[in-house]
């Protein structure tokens, strides 16, 4: 992956524009998380302390295109506290933007104007005439072709990347693209159908796939074991052994566990009952991994030298089935290895068991790493390197 970064670039006296992706809940005026807001501090404070002035766009929600649904007020407001300075919001997309004595101002929610949503050229093009840069900080948008985002970065004089950009492109370029060996990826869910091209592009390149949640039954099924009535997608048995045994021709494997973590209903207060799998009756449930095998999976973790985990083992919001998640986590947390982890139950995992400082890099953008995973080409990095 080549392309600029902000930081390549001189910042004095130019106008940049930098999309970011600050799309907060907002409730009767109140801001109820702010996490996106302060992520894309650092390359607005950068190209302000280099001595630009700098227009800020940002989406929010999905209103209606041309209607005064979903203003940023809010966002400019505290982000304005953040940086020690008002921030005036513009309506529309003017001609040219006037900073009056600051030097930065923030447009009103891009997808606010009609032909956002589609990528639309001239839109894109009256964006580019207000600066003389184009930063790209919106890595949740990466997967996403719209006006700011897309057809900006065609328009505009020179095109980069903001440093949360750079940081997740980065990521993923060591995770994915050129990733040490081994490889050990982790990918469970409820469905493989939801994951299933993430498991095809990975049977490919991973040394050693790691299932679990609702995709290991459904492999596990495959390979001719009872689990009673847990979640499972039968029709999908088939793509199950296909990339079991694509991974199995190069020498690669799909572990498979030896004891499982079952109940007999789903629910919070419901025993937990460690089983050998061989074991599991017709009205069992598998929520869990058994402990022998997670700790054999800890092993492989132990040896990797990048591992990609996305999605948690078991029903790891119930404490006795969470055991499985716990002993992979806390192994990635204390591997030497690259680990990349994505995706929202993902980290709602890593933040139960305090491990979030602890894994190389953790990616907030949820649908653009999925897409990544499954081996499609995002815009935003098509933009950036036909930029470079």
């Amino acid at each position: 992956m080549k392309f600029k970064k902000i930081t390549d670039l001189a910042l004095k006296n130019k106008t940049v524009f930098i999309r970011t992706d600050m799309n907060v809940p907002i409730e009767k005026g109140c801001i109820g998380d702010d996490t996106r807001i302060r992520a894309s501090l650092k390359t607005i404070e950068y190209a302000l302390k280099n001595g630009a002035n700098v227009i800020v766009a940002t989406h929010l929600g999905r209103p209606v295109e041309g209607s005064n649904d979903n203003t940023v007020s809010p966002i400019a407001k505290l982000l304005g506290e953040l940086l020690h300075q008002n921030i005036t919001v513009v309506a529309g997309v003017p001609d040219k933007i006037d900073f009056g004595t600051s030097n930065i101002v923030m447009l009103e929610n891009v997808r606010l104007n009609i032909g956002e949503k589609q990528n639309d050229s001239i839109l894109g093009k009256k964006y580019a005439n207000l600066c003389d840069i184009f930063v790209h900080d919106a890595f949740a948008t990466a997967h996403r072709s719209e006006a700011s985002t897309d057809a900006i970065g065609y328009e505009a004089n020179e095109v980069c990347a903001g440093m949360l950009m750079s940081s997740e492109l980065d990521a993923l370029n060591m995770a994915a693209a050129n990733p040490k060996s081994p490889v050990v990826a982790i990918v469970a869910g409820s469905k493989v159908s939801t994951k299933l091209s993430i498991l095809e592009n990975l049977a490919d390149k991973v040394d050693y796939l790691i299932v679990g949640g609702g995709i290991l039954n459904t492999f596990l099924l495959a390979k001719g074991f009872n689990i009673g009535k847990s979640l499972v997608e039968t029709e999908l048995t088939n793509k199950a052994n296909d990339i079991m045994q694509k991974m199995a021709a190069r020498g690669a494997s799909v572990a498979l566990p030896q004891d499982v973590i079952t109940a007999k209903h789903f629910s919070r207060d419901e025993v937990a009952i460690p089983k050998n799998i061989n074991n599991v009756s017709n009205d069992d449930m598998i929520l869990d991994i058994g402990t022998q095998f997670a700790n054999q999976l800890a092993d492989i973790i132990n040896k990797a030298g990048t591992i990609i985990w996305n999605g948690p083992v078991g029903v790891f919001e119930f404490d006795q089935f969470a055991n499985g998640t716990k002993i992979l986590a806390n192994a990635i947390a204390n591997s030497n290895a690259f680990s990349l982890a994505g995706g929202g139950d993902t980290i709602a995992a890593i933040n139960k068991f305090h491990l979030i400082d602890k894994i190389s890099y953790v990616s907030t953008a949820g649908g653009a790493l999925l897409e990544y995973l499954e081996g499609k080409k995002l815009p935003a990095i098509k933009l950036l390197e036909d930029r470079a």
